[in-house]
């Protein structure tokens, strides 16, 4: 059975990759931080289906910023492949935590990579490399394109992409990174403009919230959906050769497409509802990111299924019904949450 450790398994992209993995038969271990609430909201019901009855979904407390702690899991573990995930992935927060979250996306991809090193294991590494490092780069970005990186976020992810591809070079190991452009779901975080956008659309459809209040609506972003981003990951780890791969769908879209998708779907008129607060625009904007793929639908044999025109109800509709599941347990539940977002 092949066994795989997922770093930021809890996360949106984490908990997609381990029911892929765990679908193709593998034995899966997930890394969480400890954090004083519960973080596991994505992966309690694959841990409820695979780990009593197989047993073959596991989760361990470790932390990227704990050399230490990731060499023991390795020892522990021993897996065939390792796939980075963890990071401080908030670009607009990273401005504010910059030094923490180079020392997780940064930092933490060497310590995880020495670790290997270091155990003497042998695991495939993937890391998860961000379009955001392309920044003010023209587009279409890429394997080849030049980096620009406008964020700590960035930064430390051009840092943990190096660094990767150094190891290869220096060691022998076989590592791949995916440079992935935006990618989306219901399981996106909250705070993520997409996720805010549904969110916001579901809470006025119910009358739970008024105003929707935003940034850039002009940033164009190529985005797609999550579940099919994940399985590059796993293709790029089945080949033969590690290499480094744009993945993205060709085509890009403003914040503002994605705000008028949302409303109209429940027939709204965005115009009404959305605001803009400057507070949300970034110190350095990345205006435009578009993905060049051509090399990953050649090698890799990858394509996406879902197109942004698709994504936005998936989205909206996901969103609507998590509300309507929460009405059914009480207003002042649902208005609590209608607040987080407002």
């Amino acid at each position: 059975m092949t066994r795989a450790l997922i770093t930021g398994v809890t996360g949106q992209d984490g908990s997609y990759l381990a029911e892929l993995l765990l679908s193709k038969g593998y034995e899966v271990h997930g890394l969480k931080r400890r954090s004083s609430s519960f973080n596991t909201d994505r992966v309690d019901d694959i841990y409820e289906d695979f780990h009593e009855g197989g047993a073959r979904f596991h989760l361990h407390y470790a932390d990227l910023t704990d050399g230490g702690s990731l060499a023991t899991l390795l020892y522990e573990i021993r897996p065939d492949e390792v796939y980075n995930l963890g990071a401080q992935s908030h670009v607009k927060v990273s401005f504010e935590v910059p030094e923490y979250t180079v020392d997780v996306a940064g930092t933490g991809t060497l310590r995880l990579l020495e670790a290997l090193r270091r155990t003497g294991m042998r695991s495939r590494f993937y890391q998860a490399s961000s379009s955001e490092m392309f920044g003010s780069t023209p587009p279409p970005q890429s394997e080849l394109t030049a980096f620009h990186p406008r964020s700590p976020y960035a930064c430390a992810k051009v840092f943990g992409h190096d660094i990767t591809i150094n190891y290869r070079e220096s060691y022998g190991l076989h590592a791949s990174c995916g440079i992935l452009f935006n990618h989306e779901s219901p399981r996106r975080g909250e705070t993520f403009v997409t996720r805010k956008i549904t969110r916001a659309v579901a809470h006025i459809k119910f009358g739970l919230q008024e105003k929707l209040y935003l940034g850039n609506l002009d940033a164009r972003r190529d985005w797609g959906y999550a579940p099919d981003y994940v399985r590059a990951m796993w293709l790029m780890l089945q080949q033969d050769r590690p290499e480094d791969y744009v993945i993205g769908s060709g085509e890009a879209h403003s914040v503002r497409e994605f705000v008028e998708g949302a409303f109209a779907h429940v027939n709204l008129d965005w115009r009404d509802y959305v605001e803009i607060d400057p507070c949300y625009f970034r110190p350095s904007e990345v205006d435009y990111l578009l993905a060049d793929c051509s090399k990953a639908r050649t090698q890799l044999g990858w394509e996406p299924t879902i197109s942004f025109r698709e994504l936005i109800p998936i989205m909206v509709e996901a969103d609507i019904k998590s509300l309507e599941t929460a009405l059914t347990g009480g207003r002042s539940a649902v208005r609590r949450t209608a607040l987080a977002v407002a």
